[in-house]
């Protein structure tokens, strides 16, 4: 078991700027007058050392409230309600209260959600991805609460995380797509600037086909939400340039259903002449008229086990230190022959 570090006061940025912890007290309240030369040097110590001030300070006698701050990129992403989901109903009752913010994907407003949210001394916090800039990194592994990453296990964890590897889903979808005798494969998908678990997924994907020799060969990417006209054009689009792909493996379900009802309009024998997967098994594939291969990536039991760390309910009993690697699994459903 990791131990939790202590939490930084301001002693502790006053040693590292140099200055008194009265200045860097007025420095941090933005109060007093003090030199922009002094402000800059307190302000980047605490950067640095992943300081973040403590807006309650003083008013209760435990230093922390009974929050739990939840972050992930999108609320409008079919994939996180059922996370948050299952977060919220493990920590009902244990007098912990989970409080939600959006990141958008960029590692900006990830750094100012994660500063806000730790600003008010919660009792943990909760993140998607293992992905974060040094600032976010430093302020986490300097918050002396227990932190779980989430989504994710491929890649190093800060304290504890739960989740899948996405680079072995990626590699259990071609080697599903190479015994059903399918070679001639194209990629739609994220440009995966910010989508780590998606790139991963992809890389996985592209070194088991490889090893098998097959090449990928074509892709079609886009930016912006997940949708099923998104999938619809991408379809159209990658089709347009190669006819001949027989499967064509989708980053998320979402474009996959788009990809789906498109081929099932155009006539295309569906999974004979052509087989077609996503990933993540959201509920909306219940309502196509083919039920679409996909992968399911556990959501419910990540969001469950992450909350019982910091809410200490693990049947391990644990605080912080463990990673959680769940095995997702494969649902074949109609489109893979």
């Amino acid at each position: 078991m990791a131990d939790i570090r202590r939490t930084l006061t301001l002693r502790d940025v006053s040693e590292a700027s140099g200055v008194s912890e009265m200045t860097v007290s007025r420095v941090l309240r933005n109060s007093g007058d003090v030199s922009p030369a002094t402000r800059a040097k307190v302000l980047a110590a605490a950067k640095t050392l992943g300081y973040v001030p403590n807006k309650i300070a003083g008013a209760l006698a435990s230093q922390r409230v009974n929050l739990v701050g939840v972050v992930v990129p999108s609320l409008s992403n079919m994939v996180f309600p059922e996370v948050l989901g299952a977060i919220s109903s493990v920590l009902e009752d244990t007098g912990l209260q989970p409080v939600f913010g959006v990141t958008g994907y960029t590692p900006e407003k990830e750094e100012r959600v994660v500063y806000e949210m730790l600003s008010w001394r919660p009792s943990g916090l909760i993140l998607a991805g293992l992905e974060h800039d040094e600032a976010v990194r430093a302020m986490l592994a300097s918050a002396g609460i227990p932190v779980v990453e989430i989504m994710d296990t491929d890649g190093p964890v800060i304290d504890s995380a739960v989740g899948i590897s996405h680079t072995r889903a990626g590699r259990m979808m071609a080697e599903a797509i190479i015994a059903a005798g399918y070679r001639r494969i194209g990629f739609l998908g994220t440009r995966m600037t910010n989508d780590h678990r998606a790139r991963k997924r992809f890389e996985g994907f592209s070194a088991a086909l490889a090893e098998a020799g097959i090449a990928i060969e074509d892709q079609e990417s886009y930016e912006g939400g997940s949708a099923l006209a998104k999938g619809r054009e991408m379809t159209a689009a990658i089709l347009g340039r190669s006819p001949e792909l027989d499967f064509l493996y989708y980053s998320n379900d979402m474009i996959g259903a788009g990809g789906l009802l498109y081929c099932l309009e155009q006539g295309i024998d569906i999974p004979g002449r052509m087989g077609l997967a996503g990933f993540n098994d959201v509920e909306l594939l219940d309502g196509l008229p083919m039920r679409l291969a996909t992968m399911d990536a556990c959501r419910a039991e990540i969001g469950r086990q992450a909350a019982e760390i910091v809410a200490a309910k693990h049947p391990a009993g644990f605080i912080g230190g463990e990673v959680v690697t769940l095995t997702p699994r494969l649902q074949r459903g109609d489109t893979i022959r």
